[in-house]
């Protein structure tokens, strides 16, 4: 995965509507099957739960293949950008302890996917607006920079595929 340069305002904005767009979906669609489900297979007296959780069901499945669908279209780019770089970021956390000891014996793998790490983090960070522990990822930044100029490696990013964490 590379890191791509993303306009904040532009995504902050896509990103309010699409979840916007997903809840009033939600609302609607489930609403709207469980009162037809009710209304064609339930009588007054009988418990409706199971007709609602039905139709909450349906509306998430239609909400899920509507954006699978359309997940390639321009609009969406920001949002599911950094959707996969969170998950991508997430696969990582699921490795850190084994790849933070393979920073201690200097191991230019996991120096890489730390770089990667750090730097999508910051670039996270950033795009949501959640800079509290800004100043530690920054520190730990330049120490692995400096590690990593150390052993020669490039600072950029692009090196990084998903593929290296198989070996942690």
């Amino acid at each position: 995965m590379i890191l791509k340069k993303i306009d904040k305002t532009l995504y902050r904005n896509h990103l309010r509507v699409v979840f916007a767009g997903v809840v009033l979906a939600l609302i609607i669609i489930s609403i709207t099957t469980s009162t037809l489900l009710i209304y064609l297979l339930s009588s007054p007296e009988v418990s409706h739960f199971f007709y609602n959780l039905a139709g909450v069901v349906v509306a998430a499945i239609i909400v899920f293949v509507v954006l699978n669908k359309f997940r390639q279209h321009p609009y969406l780019f920001e949002v599911v950008y950094v959707w996969d770089l969170k998950q991508e970021l997430n696969r990582i956390n699921r490795k850190l302890r084994k790849i933070e000891m393979a920073v201690e014996s200097n191991n230019n793998d996991a120096m890489v996917v730390m770089n990667f790490m750090y730097r999508a983090s910051k670039q996270v960070y950033e795009l949501d607006d959640n800079t509290i522990t800004m100043g530690s990822l920054i520190s730990k930044m330049t120490v692995l920079e400096q590690r990593m100029q150390d052993a020669g490696l490039s600072l950029s990013t692009n090196v990084y595929t998903p593929e290296i964490l198989d070996q942690f």
